[in-house]
């Protein structure tokens, strides 16, 4: 059975600009869904015990292979704020190819790749094995909560369009 045909009202055009709107507010569709991934989160800068400068890079990471405005714009605020650099969030997304990341750093950010694009490779044991040498067993649980996180945070922020710009900083800790 054909449906018919919904229109597209996700944007507009206002005096020959291209507008997005946002789709709907999650944490008034659903409070007790929202509450629960503000529990995560809370729980994940609160008392996973991970540095907050490994957990904005993570954030941010993650937000840039899913291409999400919203959060990139979120998390690099924050982690300015917190103190990050701007030649390494310049930098993030060829984390390789810099000198600027610790082995620390690296390992999070290569197993931050491997959870976030999972269908690609399936967390190879060489990123594992890495990730391992810089992280103790609660460390790394505590350190994937937070890629699963992220990348929750992302998918709501997409999906329901989220407009990056507006969101202030604040120091974390």
């Amino acid at each position: 059975m054909d449906l018919p045909a919904i229109p597209f009202q996700d944007s507009l055009t206002v005096e020959g600009e291209y507008v997005v709107k946002m789709r709907l507010e999650p944490a008034k569709a659903s409070p007790a869904a929202y509450h629960a991934m503000l529990g995560l989160e809370s729980f994940v800068n609160k008392s996973s015990k991970l540095e907050v400068s490994l957990l904005e890079l993570v954030k941010m990471r993650a937000s840039q292979i899913n291409g999400c405005a919203f959060s990139i714009d979120m998390h690099s605020k924050d982690a300015r704020v917190n103190g990050e650099t701007e030649q390494r969030l310049y930098v993030l997304s060829a984390w390789r190819e810099t000198s600027f990341f610790t082995n620390r750093e690296r390992a999070a950010l290569a197993w931050t790749e491997a959870l976030t694009l999972i269908t690609e490779g399936r967390a190879p044991d060489e990123v594992y094995a890495e990730v391992r040498k810089e992280f103790g067993e609660k460390e790394l649980v505590n350190l994937s909560l937070a890629i699963i996180t992220i990348n929750g945070w992302n998918r709501l922020a997409i999906g329901f369009r989220k407009m990056p710009g507006e969101y202030q900083p604040h120091k974390i800790g």
